[in-house]
């Protein structure tokens, strides 16, 4: 085990901010807090003598608490002091997760600055930064550059990186806990482990409300060495009043299946009528249009309501941003593009639509509603089915507690590390001994051995044994003088196009027009774009075909160029887009509590009484799941056996079990048919009787051995896995000099070089890379095979006559399709009708 290392870097006792709560601030900042009537609140005097002592801090306090404040008093002290204009230089970098709350403290920071008279300039630097801009901040660095993980990429790759950054003092990191654990969470590192070279005296400052693992925050923050652990200090601010948080009971019945919350819009809108200022979280962009078209429909008093998510353009949230800011709106639908900590001020209330899947995601969304330490933010969650109900009531539970959940921060990835090794070589030459024990310094990758890190060297320099005859797979090369150069200028080009780790579905326009008076055809130029859609929605599209975008009813009238040319329709059942990746498993901490309410019959009380009914039912037609058995039930329905099961362990894990299960069955004859996963059960549909099966021996954890080994081979998942994988490495570019590769192109391309590994190097460091991202994310093993331990001898068999209630729930998933609106909902309801009266009729 390491020892923790007690270093000026790195001291691991806990710096509390309890003593000097009146540490003194220079004269125009200690007049700029008397106008306003603040005084320092403890954590932020903390944080100003970890400061002035030069060691790094994780600063965790609640939303409303004046933590990036805190986080920026260090620099404006240290900028209120006298300089020459021939000292100054950048002085502080703040890196956010989002370009918006970049803006948003770009805004907010310029207040003390100015009313302070302290000379600083400020600068924002996005992807949405001119080019012309971020040339004049290399030739005059601002004293504050705020920015983001990619552009730090870029700006540390930059030839004058050197001079800019060599005066820098300190660096800031906003919502860390969004960015550890994290693909771009990793780039980062990787780029702090440069800037302790470029600039080896900077602090670094840590912000965060939630945390659940602060020791692997900490130690992301400062260098690591070899044989011990770094931490930064640990400054904490008391905690704000508990918040106020309600489910729903519906006057309505809660569905047995679906996740739209439909039935309860009516009492949506009326909460909203009653507050001043709603957030209406979801948890997809497809959820979100849904949800702003049902309350458009209801909006009867023609309330400011708007849509917020990722996809709209960024003109179309930036009005939304500006409407919010002057409080001339009463609602917003969004999902996680609002989750982080700007401050909206005038938010009142927080909705969620659908369960939360985590106790930290739902504390960050309260967070947003009355950004105020000492007044508790209200919030009111909406379950959109049954299961959703039992989420809710824990999720609600855990914010109540103020309990976090979360996993720990994962070992770096090998595709981030072959990217930034490319963009240290397009910074300037550099020595692999040199390279690899800075490397060593970031936290996530602190384990990596030299033997990995030798591969991925070799890996960018000439694509891997297989690959090196191809001279476009050779990016850097290895000089005379031992050091590392790029192979030609365009490698140059190619990386700044294609720096990050966020990997989308390519995506087309949606261009709204309008039409011609005399012809009513959509006029040919003009229009307004209205945001971005992923391509393969509109390959399925045909002409004339309506869907929901942008809060809008829009007819699909075509393709011109790249961009998707649609006008207003007022189709009654448009189709609602749906966009790839976009839903949050259930957390492990929530999926334990939801098998311990089910198991207490003590907390029924507490939910709905729906729902205690619900559970009752399933009492008495069959028996609840336990908090540590793994109930299967089985039972005939028509011509098909079924066998549902309830290991409440998330999507995922689901359908890593399913797949595996059914091979499993394959074999033993019972000709399985199909199968369908949510976050709470499994249920696979077969020939013959699955029930007569050794369950024990069908759920043995060796499944996790050749067979998933076996599966792997043959399905399509560790290849979209190896196609991100690439991207991210830059063996395949999505982006070059004049065009841009559409999906097609970049899937065949890295279909074909998946191939050839598989075949001539099934060792690639690449290969590698996609098994080890599949296991932790897309396929879940680790939970999974927790799930199989925790159950082993433990699988209780409940034979039944008919369908239980809680097996309806997973039977309204088979075959089902994403269908909205009434006709849908009314789909439904006339398959679930004969399911429920089943389940719960008389006999």
């Amino acid at each position: 085990m390491k020892k923790v290392a007690a270093s000026r870097e790195g001291a691991s006792r806990r710096r509390a901010a309890r003593a000097e709560p009146d540490a003194p601030l220079p004269p125009p900042l200690a007049a700029f807090f008397r106008v306003r009537g603040w005084s320092l609140r403890p954590h932020q005097a903390g944080v100003l003598r970890e400061a002035r002592a030069g060691r790094s801090v994780l600063l965790v306090a609640p939303t409303g608490g004046g933590k990036t404040l805190g986080g920026f008093l260090p620099s404006l002290v240290a900028l209120a002091a006298p300089r020459p204009e021939s000292a100054r230089g950048l002085h502080t970098l703040y890196v956010s997760p989002l370009k918006a709350l970049a803006a948003d403290i770009e805004r907010n920071l310029a207040v003390p600055i100015a009313e302070a008279g302290i000379a600083a300039r400020l600068a924002l630097r996005t992807g949405d930064t001119p080019p012309a801009e971020r040339q004049r901040q290399m030739r005059t660095p601002p004293d504050i550059l705020l920015t983001t993980p990619e552009q730090l990429a870029l700006l540390i790759a930059s030839e004058g990186a050197e001079r800019v950054l060599a005066s820098l003092e300190a660096v800031v990191i906003d919502e860390l806990h969004a960015l550890a654990g994290t693909k771009r969470g990793e780039l980062l590192a990787l780029g702090l482990a440069r800037l302790s070279r470029l600039a080896p005296g900077a602090r670094r400052l840590g912000l965060s409300a939630t945390v659940k693992h602060p020791d692997a925050l900490r130690a992301y923050l400062v260098p690591q060495r070899e044989g011990s652990l770094a931490l930064a200090s640990l400054v904490e601010g008391r905690p704000g009043a508990p918040p106020d948080v309600e489910v729903l009971a519906s006057r309505e019945i809660i569905p047995w299946s679906g996740h739209t919350a439909r039935h309860a819009m009516a009492e949506v809108y009326e909460r909203i009528e009653a507050a001043s200022l709603t957030l209406v979280f979801v948890n997809t962009r497809s959820q979100a249009e849904y949800a702003f078209q049902e309350l458009w429909r209801l909006n009867e008093r023609a309330l400011p309501i708007a849509l917020h998510h990722g996809s709209l353009s960024g003109e179309q949230r930036r009005r939304v941003e500006a409407a919010m800011a002057a409080g001339s709106l009463r609602a917003v639908v969004c999902t996680s593009t609002l989750d982080l900590g700007i401050d909206w001020g005038g938010v009142d209330l927080v909705i969620h639509l659908g369960a939360p899947k985590g106790a930290s995601r739902l504390l960050q969304r309260i967070g947003r509603a009355n950004h105020r330490l000492d007044e508790p933010s209200r919030a009111i969650l909406v379950p959109g089915n049954r299961f959703e109900a039992l989420e809710c009531e824990a999720a609600r539970e855990a914010a109540v507690a103020g309990t976090l959940d979360g996993e720990p921060p994962r070992p770096g990835g090998l595709d981030v590390l072959a990217q930034h090794v490319l963009g240290t070589a397009c910074a300037g030459p550099f020595d692999a001994d040199a390279l690899y024990a800075e490397v060593r310094t970031a936290a996530p990758y602190a384990g990596l051995a030299r033997a990995r890190f030798d591969r991925v060297l070799d890996f960018v320099a000439h694509g891997g044994y297989a690959l090196k005859s191809y001279e476009q797979f050779r990016r850097i090369r290895k000089g005379p003088d031992g050091l590392y150069r790029i192979a030609h200028p365009a490698v140059k080009r190619i990386y700044r196009m294609n720096v990050g780790t966020i990997i989308e579905a390519p995506r087309i326009k949606v261009r709204l027009v309008g039409r011609a008076a005399k012809t009513g055809r959509p006029l040919a130029r003009g229009g307004r774009v209205l945001g971005e859609v992923e391509e393969y929605l509109v390959e399925t599209l045909r002409l004339g075909d309506t869907f929901l975008f942008a809060g809008h009813i829009l007819r699909f009238e075509g393709l011109r160029e790249t961009e998707a040319i649609v006008t207003r329709a007022n189709a009654s059942e448009p189709m609602v887009p749906s966009w790839i990746g976009g839903k949050f498993p259930l957390s492990t901490f929530l999926a334990e509590r939801v098998r311990e309410i089910i198991h207490d019959e003590a907390a029924w009380p507490r939910l709905p009484a729906q729902i205690a009914e619900w559970l009752a039912i399933q009492k008495t037609r069959s028996r609840l799941p336990g908090p540590d058995d793994l109930l299967v039930e089985t039972f005939a329905r028509g011509e098909r056996f079924h066998l549902v099961t309830y290991p409440f362990e998330g999507r995922l894990a689901h359908q890593t079990l399913g797949m595996l299960l059914t091979r499993r069955l394959e074999r033993l004859g019972a000709h399985p048919l199909g199968f369908v996963a949510n976050d709470y059960s499994l249920a696979v549909w077969a020939l013959e009787d699955m029930g007569r099966l050794d369950l024990e021996a069908l759920f043995e954890e060796d499944m996790l051995g050749d067979d998933l080994e076996a599966w792997l081979a043959e399905s399509a998942l560790l290849k979209r896995t190896f196609r991100q994988c690439a991207v991210i490495a830059g063996l395949i570019e999505r982006r070059f000099p004049g065009a841009e590769k559409s999906g097609r192109q970049v899937t065949f391309s890295s279909d074909l070089i998946y191939d050839v590994l598989r075949r001539h190097e099934p060792g690639h460091i690449l290969l590698e890379a996609a098994y080890e991202d599949a296991s932790r994310g897309l396929l879940d093993i680790a939970r999974l095979g927790m799930l199989l331990k925790r159950v082993k001898g433990r699988i209780v068999h409940q034979r039944l006559a008919r369908v239980s209630p809680m097996a309806v729930t997973a039977l309204l998933e088979i075959g089902r399709v994403p269908v909205h609106g009434a006709a849908g909902e009314a789909l439904l309801r006339e398959a679930s009708e004969d399911l429920i009266a089943e389940a719960t009729g008389g006999g």
